[in-house]
């Protein structure tokens, strides 16, 4: 049963918000480092890995993930990875960290195909040459998947002496964005696709993840087809030992070789 109130103080720092935070935090400083020593190569690399729905189109298909890793100001990525850590560990600690990565990525995935989606409508206010960073659109995925699975726990803000409900605060951030958004602000536009596809993963998802069923099912598939060799196999020696006059061999449904001297045993017993 999970329980009725949580407050935002520090939680553990394990499992895949802990490797997230900690990727973050590097390149931030391993881009921050580079910006000092060497700010045309520090330009060169923030190109190639924030995304561009230009150069996404033309083959730069790592750009869609890579964006997320990318923030600018100690405030952001402050801002960005406390949402991260309180958040997703919480979550982390319900569905396990397969789940939340999954969560989490497709969130990041749904913040682009919005961007590279509003791109292709050409409409008059978006920008000719937009380029999105940051973690924001994940982020907003975790925290909407956080409502659908536990919207009436009750949050408290600490410090500040405030409790509400994870689906009303949700609420609030959307139309805080959608009131963004008006305002031409088209990351927030982004964002929101970002919120749906956590929306999607967190109704649709199986408890143990996406990558967890498909390979289940494909381990399944594998293994019915390597019964099928095996009955298949058993059936044709069968008849080739009948045809050498040994009728006395069977096998089973699932193609394995029936003992007939143990049979005779369990018989005589």
């Amino acid at each position: 049963m999970p329980p009725r109130s949580l407050t935002l103080t520090f939680p553990g720092f394990t499992g895949f918000v802990r490797r997230i935070i900690l990727a973050n935090i590097i390149v931030f400083f391993a881009l921050a480092l580079l910006g000092l020593a060497a700010p045309t190569l520090r330009n060169f690399v923030v190109a190639w890995l924030a995304f561009s729905p230009a150069l996404t189109l033309r083959g730069a298909l790592w750009q869609p993930l890579t964006y997320s890793f990318l923030h600018f100001g100690l405030f952001q990525i402050l801002f960005s990875m406390l949402s991260l850590w309180f958040i997703g560990s919480f979550l982390e600690s319900s569905r396990g960290p397969r789940w939340v990565a999954e969560l989490y990525f497709a969130s990041v995935l749904g913040t682009a195909l919005t961007a590279l989606l509003l791109s292709l409508t050409r409409l008059a206010w978006f920008p000719a040459h937009l380029t999105l960073t940051g973690s924001s659109g994940g982020i907003f995925g975790i925290f909407i998947g956080f409502a659908v699975l536990f919207g009436e726990l009750e949050i408290y803000l600490f410090p500040l002496p405030i409790r509400i409900r994870a689906k009303y605060l949700a609420v609030i951030y959307v139309l805080i964005a959608c009131f963004m958004s008006l305002r031409g602000d088209v990351a927030n536009i982004a964002n929101l696709g970002g919120a749906l596809a956590g929306w999607l993963y967190a109704r649709s998802a199986p408890a143990r993840g996406i990558a967890f069923r498909t390979s289940e099912w494909y381990f399944g598939l594998r293994n019915a087809w390597y019964r099928r060799k095996r009955r298949r196999a058993a059936r044709k020696f069968e008849v080739y030992m009948g045809k050498q006059g040994r009728t006395d061999v069977h096998f089973d449904k699932d193609g394995k070789y029936i003992d007939p001297d143990k049979n005779k045993d369990n018989w005589v017993n």
